[in-house]
């Protein structure tokens, strides 16, 4: 008599015993996970429930009870006196397997994309990547290493002892009132910006504000002044929105409102860091931001101010931002916590004219689960408390400390290799390439000696004649700033065939 096979071996599964999760619940997991995915294929013998547990060291009693499951979810039959299989169901209900490198004509031709987001998605370009260390010269990085963590677990700690009802809840669709009148007080008297709590609107990052706002407010094919070189983040966002962006230059006060009436009088809205262009690092002077605000008043057009890294400032007072000189009501402003706190957070707001209030509290009410509750809470207590006003007045001392430390350094190492500019507010700069050198190849040169560098050019929608590096220097310590720029300059020269000796 021939001996009956013993079914499939199987000893390539593994059983966590220090797992919580029932070793039952395990087994049928993984199971289930090779029937699916055809690595046991359909009418395969299964071994017997006794060789599975012996083969896994588990009890009878367990492995049988996998099976029964199996069995429930008709994945597996079982045949008197021959044993458990799986199911030949599923040969005929498993989609067949895509292609894994289907050419480029077939991809289309099998993903159908909405029409709006297959438009947009040619226009989409990569954000910048950061490491999971701060390192030279990331740019956007607050100073991990001199947050007070102490104070912040204290909070967080706090909130977690508070009734149940309050924590476990859904969070308020707009926003945390606490949250709105702790960020309408410190707008008040930081920002100039003057506003009811209830013109202010939580969101998850200043991401989700760009797309909020342009869902509301653009209709495919408006268009939509932005500044080149501009934003990455908000230029993405208001594309995948359907609008028609129109690059306008930056000169040494700020976008250029004139070329804007000519190439697009009847925009619909503009997208300006004022404070601190980004990425170029211009201050918008005082006489083009009251010519931006008239030319938004004449065509009915929206301005979104995005004031991203406004809290720092090193030298003197600051311009007043745009909203708080805006007498009509066209400037919805964006703010976040990425730079001033961490950007782990995720965590940003909106202010929005009171035009827009209705509006916005109803799509929120709508669509819009809130961002967490548990954040909102512990920033409305970190400034409510003082922490916050704290930590930005240090942080300007500190960041200030580090320009100074970062700009002596590269004037004395990259004099003639790269032009790097003093800036007075904001956590990054520029630095300008001499004739002839390329950008992309500094950048890609830097990137495999561990430094990261930003070429100007990807941040812009139309090429421009600047060539240069978007460099930050808030990130890392003072001691890591001079290695850094040594690395910078060997790349440079490389590059120019020029040799810098220090001075």
């Amino acid at each position: 008599m021939t001996k009956r096979s013993g079914g499939a071996l199987l000893q390539a599964l593994t059983i966590d015993r220090s797992s919580r999760i029932p070793i039952g619940t395990q087994l049928c997991c993984a199971l289930r996970e090779l029937i699916l995915s055809s690595a046991i294929e359909p009418g395969q013998r299964l071994p017997s429930s006794r060789t599975l547990a012996n083969d896994l060291d588990i009890s009878r009693t367990t492995a049988i009870g996998v099976y029964e499951q199996l069995a429930t979810e008709r994945l597996i039959t079982s045949r008197v006196g021959a044993g458990a299989y799986v199911s030949e169901e599923l040969t005929a209900s498993r989609p067949i397997p895509a292609d894994p490198e289907p050419s480029a004509a077939a991809a289309r031709q099998s993903t159908r994309l909405a029409r709006l987001m297959a438009g947009a998605s040619e226009q989409f370009f990569q954000r910048l990547s950061h490491p999971v260390e701060p390192r030279a010269f990331t740019t956007g990085m607050p100073a991990f290493d001199e947050f007070p963590m102490a104070v912040w677990a204290r909070l967080s700690a706090k909130y977690w002892r508070e009734p149940r009802n309050i924590v476990l809840g859904y969070p308020e669709a707009g926003g945390s009132m606490v949250l709105r009148g702790a960020i309408a007080a410190h707008l008040r008297t930081n920002r100039g910006v003057i506003c009811r709590a209830e013109e202010i609107f939580i969101v998850n990052g200043a991401q989700e504000a760009f797309h909020r706002i342009g869902n509301t407010l653009i209709d495919p094919g408006d268009k939509v002044w932005f500044e080149n070189p501009g934003a990455i983040g908000a230029r993405n966002a208001l594309i995948s929105c359907g609008a028609r962006l129109v690059p306008l230059s930056i000169d040494s006060d700020g976008i250029d409102v004139a070329e804007g009436l000519r190439m697009a009088p009847n925009f619909r809205l503009a997208f300006v860091t004022p404070s601190h262009q980004h990425p170029l690092g211009v201050n918008m002077s005082l006489t083009r931001r009251f010519e931006l605000l008239r030319a938004a008043e004449r065509a009915g057009a929206w301005i979104i101010e995005d004031d991203y890294d406004g809290d720092f400032y090193y030298s003197g007072r600051p311009l007043p931002t745009l909203k708080s000189i805006d007498a009509a009501g066209r400037v919805i402003y964006v703010g976040t916590f990425s730079k001033s706190l961490f950007p782990a957070l995720r965590l940003g707001y909106v202010v929005v004219p009171p035009e827009l209030v209705g509006i916005f509290n109803r799509i929120a009410g709508a669509i819009l689960n809130g961002a967490p509750a548990n954040l909102q809470a512990i920033v409305a207590n970190f400034i409510q408390e003082g922490h916050f006003a704290s930590h930005v007045r240090r942080m300007r001392k500190i960041y200030a400390e580090r320009h100074d430390i970062f700009v002596e350094a590269a004037q004395r190492r990259l004099s003639g290799l790269l032009d790097v500019k003093v800036t007075n507010t904001g956590l990054q700069t520029v630095g300008v390439l001499p004739h002839g050198v390329d950008e992309v190849e500094v950048a890609t040169r830097a990137e495999a000696r561990g430094i990261t560098v930003a070429p100007i050019g990807r941040f812009c929608i139309d090429p421009i004649s600047t060539k240069g590096l978007v460099l930050g220097f808030s990130g890392i310590r003072p001691r890591q700033i001079a290695p850094g720029i040594e690395i910078l300059g060997e790349v440079l020269e490389s590059l120019s065939g020029k040799t810098v000796v220090n001075g």
